[in-house]
């Protein structure tokens, strides 16, 4: 079975001096303003396209490796994955860089490392993204 998620850009204005709210409309979560020169410079308080991007990225990533770790015998104990996303004026995301530590108790770095980049290109965000470069870093806690 299928699931459907919803979320709700409304933009007010020019790209350059406009403003909008993204509303996470499934889960009720949070709404956040976003603005051009929190895309392009980054300001505090405010999103973008690429930072809501890398949310859903990390999280998926996450529960990707949670499960290629357990199919291969190795139930992680925890992931912490941050995906940096990076925007470029004038070209659009130009790539996406997996930054994971994880606790998983029995398991060789050779062996988490294969797992991990397994899960990189398995995970259902990482599959959508593939018109960019995504990268790697992850090590064992």
């Amino acid at each position: 079975m299928a699931l459907t998620s919803e979320a709700t850009a409304v933009w007010n204005g020019d790209l350059m001096s406009g403003q909008g709210t993204v509303s996470l409309d499934s889960s009720k979560q949070g709404e956040f303003d976003v603005n051009w020169k929190a895309r392009t410079e980054g300001v505090s308080g405010t999103t973008n396209p690429e930072e809501l991007l890398g949310a859903a990225h990390a999280a998926c990533y996450s529960m990707q490796l949670s499960n290629t770790l357990a199919k291969a015998g190795h139930p992680p104990t925890s992931i912490q994955t941050t995906a940096a996303v990076t925007f470029a004026v004038g070209t659009g995301v130009v790539g996406s860089h997996l930054l994971v530590n994880a606790t998983v108790p029995g398991i060789t770095e050779e062996e988490f490392l294969a797992l991990a980049d397994d899960a990189k290109l398995n995970c259902p965000i990482s599959m959508a993204l593939a018109g960019i470069p995504i990268t790697l870093e992850a090590e064992l806690a």
